[in-house]
């Protein structure tokens, strides 16, 4: 199944080669939870702090189990410091 893949800010540099700026399309097995995809990406857990699959929150406990379904857009963002 097809799913966008963006990677905000320093996570960019784990998308797959090929990847545009911090979008990647990319072809997964079915039944691919947000956890194991964070895990095949290697981001680090610390850095994935904000979660959103189609524009809506997924809150951490929830990351394991939420399967991604064909044409999912995932974003993840690091947290962000600011003043």
């Amino acid at each position: 199944m097809n799913v966008t893949v963006k990677l905000y800010a320093t996570l960019g540099q784990y998308l797959p080669p090929g990847a545009q700026r911090n979008v990647a399309q990319m072809e997964l097995p079915d039944g691919i939870t947000i956890g194991e995809l964070v895990r095949e990406l290697r981001l680090p857990p610390e850095l994935t702090h904000l979660v959103l699959v189609n524009g809506s929150y997924v809150e951490p406990a929830a990351r394991a189990q939420r399967v991604l379904q064909p044409n999912d857009e995932l974003a993840v963002f690091p947290p962000i410091a600011g003043g």
